[in-house]
C-alpha cells in the first residue's frame, strides 16, 4: 500500500499524482525475488505537469465560443425553418439557476463535445491551442467514460464543479468530477 509523502492519502497504485493534494509521486520499481534483476532500458518519464486554473479556463472559453457559434448556426436556420432549438430540460426555472447548473441543449452539445474529443484525443480545440491534455492519474488515455464523467461536471454544473473541488483539495487543480473521474489535466508536450 502505498501513500502521499505530503498528505498521507492512500494512493492507487498507478499514480502519479495524489488525487487528494496533486503531488507528484515517485514512480517504484518492483523487483522480482526470483530471478535476478536486469538492468532496465532508459524508459523516458512523460515528467507530467499540472495545468495551472487560468490555462484551464481559457480553454474552457475557446471551447465554449466555438459550440456557441455553432449552436448559433444552427438556432438561426433551425428558427427560420419554424422550430426554435432554444430550450431547457426543466422549465420554470428562475434565470440565476442557469448560472450554477447548464440544464439545456448547449449543456449537453458541450457534453458530447468534450466526451468524444477528450477521448479519442485527450484535448478539445481549446486544450490544444492552450497546450494542455485530460488524462488518467498515471498519465494514460481517459477512454471514453472517464471523458464522460469529467466533461458533466463542466458541461452543467461548472461553478459548483469547481467550488467543490476548491475545497475538498485545494492544491492538486482538480474540479469535482476529476476527482470522480480520476483524471487530470497536464501540460502537453
Amino acid at each position: 500500500m502505498r501513500y502521499c509523502k505530503n498528505c498521507g492519502n492512500e494512493l492507487p497504485e498507478e499514480a502519479r499524482f495524489c488525487p487528494k493534494c496533486g503531488t507528484a509521486v515517485p514512480v517504484e520499481e518492483k523487483a522480482s525475488m526470483s530471478a535476478p534483476v536486469a538492468p532496465a532500458a532508459p524508459v523516458a518519464s512523460e515528467g507530467l505537469h499540472l495545468a495551472f486554473w487560468g490555462v484551464r479556463l481559457v480553454a474552457w472559453l475557446i471551447d465554449v465560443v466555438l459550440v456557441g457559434i455553432v449552436l448559433w448556426m444552427l438556432n438561426l436556420f433551425s428558427t427560420l425553418g419554424g422550430i426554435p432549438l432554444n430550450f431547457t430540460f426543466v422549465p420554470g426555472l428562475p434565470d440565476w439557476f442557469y448560472f450554477f447548473f447548464s440544464l439545456n441543449l448547449n449543456g449537453v452539445i458541450l457534453l458530447f463535445y468534450w466526451t468524444f474529443m477528450e477521448s479519442v484525443y485527450g484535448q478539445s480545440f481549446g486544450k490544444i491551442v492552450m497546450r494542455i491534455k485530460v488524462t488518467r492519474l498515471d498519465g494514460s488515455p481517459t477512454g471514453v467514460t472517464r471523458a464522460a464523467v469529467e466533461s458533466v461536471g463542466k458541461a452543467f454544473f461548472l461553478p459548483l464543479d469547481l467550488l467543490l473541488g476548491w475545497v475538498i483539495c485545494p492544491r492538486s487543480r482538480q474540479r469535482a468530477f476529476n476527482l470522480i473521474s480520476e483524471t487530470i489535466v497536464v501540460k502537453a508536450k
